[in-house]
Order: structure tokens, then sequence, then C-alpha cells
């Protein structure tokens, strides 16, 4: 079993930072890609940025230049620091780890349980 823990959610106003942290522990033998994802009100969930296990970066048009993925691989942590909030960046934030188990098996996803991200305007 591999359980993902999020934190650092909240709200702020339009033009602040946050910074979200999402620490997996249980059952892993290696971790590959480390994502985060969103999904608003009414909306469907989308993708936000993605770390790949060598340190590559990719990031939605939406948060380019705002947001900054990174990981810690001692801690496996992965955290997005969220600069120049808007409000339509209002939504639940989850982290999704791609886990090896084993050596001879596939990575497969997990996901958090979700944190509320809420900008004020």
């Amino acid at each position: 079993q591999v359980q993902l823990v999020e934190s650092g959610g909240g709200l702020v106003q339009a033009g602040g930072s946050l910074r979200l942290s999402c620490a997996a522990s249980g059952s892993i033998f290696s971790i590959n890609g480390m994502g985060w994802y969103r999904q608003a009100p009414g909306k469907q969930r989308e993708w936000v940025a993605l770390i790949s296990n060598v340190e590559r970066s990719t990031y939605a048009d939406s948060v380019q230049g705002r947001f900054t993925i990174s990981r810690d691989n001692a801690k496996r942590t992965v955290y997005l620091q969220m600069n120049s909030l808007k409000p339509e960046d209002t939504a639940v934030y989850y982290c999704q780890v791609a886990v090896k188990t084993s050596w001879w098996g596939p990575a497969n996803d997990y996901w958090g349980l979700g944190i509320q991200v809420t900008v004020s305007s």
C-alpha cells in the first residue's frame, strides 16, 4: 500500500503565494513521475504540472511562469510553489505519483485525497 498526504493549502489573496507538499509513504521500491492536478467546482480535473524522475518539469499553459514543481527524493515528497495566484486558481489540488512497489512490477499511479486552495479577489 502507498499513501500520499498533501499539505499547505488554504486561503490566500490574489497575488499571494502558497506552497503545497505531498509526501509518499508505504511499500515503495521507487518513484517515477510526480505531478499535480486540480479540479475547480463544476469543472473536470485538469493537469497542472509534472516532474520526472530525472527532474524534468512541464507545466500547463495556465500556470507556466507562476508555479514551480520540485521533488525531494530522499523525503519522497513533491512540492508545488504557487506564486502570483489568481482567483481562477481556486480548486482542490491533487498530487499524483507513479510508484513501483517492486523491481519487477510496473509503476502504478497513486492519488492524494486533495487539498483546497482558495484565492480571493
